[in-house]
């Protein structure tokens, strides 16, 4: 079963767009009018968030694009993908805040706290209006690393009006070096997980959420199994898994195999949420290496190749 991401997650991206182009023209216009440069720096901020929706839009939409001959899972990993990079994106974007607020502890700037506070308002409304309609999409990992921007920037928008206001009373210029030091201090550290997360995916590890030994029990208590080996368990996205197994049974009929299988789908399906399953029933155990199967080896025979097979059948199904 493949999740296709709804129509819902791309209009909201849409108006996300919409709505970030729109402040990012308003704030280059009334800086350039003004002769502001923290207004001109905030538009240039937010083109990074319009990168990060727009490239989310993208992967998005080629979730939605049906599986090819040279793309047969689709493109279901574009989400996660996207995740990484905009993950990545936002390390970097908390590095060079943090390296210019260590620059400012040494050469002080005086800023503008009205223009701070002005700015920052029109941007605590938009990004948290943002974040609150991509909440309800944050299961899926593209869309997580888009809504952590858009809070980040929320929480960061705000702090400046806090900083703002005590710059006012107190005249205390290191007040905004220490503010962007602890909101890239923040960043970094929710940045990390997703770049973790969507890493071990794109690395074909096991799902965090399933226990491989937990699953090769379950498999083999359903009756006539033997034994399974070979298990492989990977994530197409953050939500959709997949497995690859052998699974050796006893001496049975073609039509009870069939059964067998049927079973181990449906622990896998029902209980474990895995729905596409590629699994090879043996009546031997197969020879392994490193814990993978290994390949026949041909008989030469004038000049001919030969496999020798053990017994048993391939089962590849979608469970549904």
């Amino acid at each position: 079963m493949v999740a296709k991401p709804s129509g819902g997650m791309q209009r909201i991206l849409k108006f996300s767009l919409l709505l970030t182009a729109l402040y990012i023209a308003a704030t280059l216009f009334f800086g350039l009018r003004a002769h502001s440069l923290a207004l001109i720096s905030e538009a240039g901020h937010n083109v990074s968030d319009f990168a990060a929706l727009g490239l989310s839009f993208v992967a998005v939409w080629l979730q939605t694009r049906p599986a090819t001959d040279t793309r047969t899972f689709g493109y279901q990993r574009a989400g996660v993908l996207a995740g990484f990079v905009n993950a990545l994106s936002l390390m970097v974007l908390a590095a060079w805040i943090l390296i210019a607020a260590i620059g400012r502890f040494f050469h002080p700037v005086t800023v503008e706290p009205h223009l701070m506070m002005i700015v920052a308002a029109a941007g605590v409304l938009m990004n948290g209006a943002i974040a609150a309609l991509l909440y309800k999409f944050s299961g899926d990992v593209n869309i997580r690393s888009v809504f952590l921007h858009m809070l980040g920037d929320t929480i960061s928008t705000a702090a400046v009006i806090v900083g703002g206001f005590l710059i006012q009373l107190t005249h205390l210029q290191w007040i905004d070096p220490v503010l962007s030091v602890i909101i890239s201090g923040m960043i970094l550290l929710s940045s990390w997980g997703i770049v973790k997360e969507t890493l071990h995916i794109l690395l074909e590890g096991t799902p965090k959420s399933l226990d491989l030994g937990e699953i090769r029990a379950a498999m083999q208590s359903i009756e006539g199994v033997v034994n399974v080996h070979d298990l492989h368990i990977w994530s197409l996205t953050s939500q959709s898994h997949a497995l690859a197994c052998h699974v050796q049974v006893i001496e049975m009929q073609l039509a009870d195999s069939e059964t067998v299988l049927e079973r181990l789908n449906h622990e896998l399906r029902d209980h474990h949420g895995i729905h596409h399953t590629t699994i090879q029933i043996e009546v031997t155990d197969c020879p392994t290496v490193d814990g993978c199967s290994s390949p026949p080896v041909p008989d030469v025979i004038d000049g001919h190749s030969h496999h020798h097979h053990g017994a048993g059948g391939h089962s590849h199904s979608h469970a549904h």
